[in-house]
């Protein structure tokens, strides 16, 4: 349903951006967003935004990250600037919508990205 890419290695300060691909099945989507993993840590929500184009970031993120969408494409992408090494996590793309008869949250398979000191 959900197909990330752009993750990779890079230096820390450096930018990456993140794509996620959203299945044309997929509709009444109320909210997209990007979630992050650390080995040993929690899962943790980096940014979101809804159907409307609200955006909400976490703290560790904003003024970093952007996250953004294209209806056309029906694409969602999160555009990292400033990079640091803790930022380094897998990340997944997060959508909120209806897929056949299942309503819900649905996740993609998550993109690595890694930042070096």
């Amino acid at each position: 349903q959900l197909v990330e890419s752009g993750g990779g290695l890079v230096q820390a300060g450096g930018s990456l951006r993140l794509s996620c691909a959203i299945s044309g099945s997929m509709h009444s989507i109320r909210s997209m967003g990007w979630h992050r993993q650390a080995p040993g840590q929690q899962r943790e929500l980096v940014a979101t935004i809804t159907s409307s184009g609200s955006t909400n970031y976490s703290d560790s993120v904003k003024g970093r990250f952007t996250i953004s969408r294209d209806n056309a494409k029906n694409t969602v992408y999160l555009q990292m600037n400033s990079l640091k090494p803790e930022d380094t996590a897998v990340y997944y793309c997060t959508v909120n919508g209806i897929s056949g008869f299942r309503a819900g949250d649905y996740w993609g398979q998550g993109t690595q990205v890694t930042v070096s000191s």
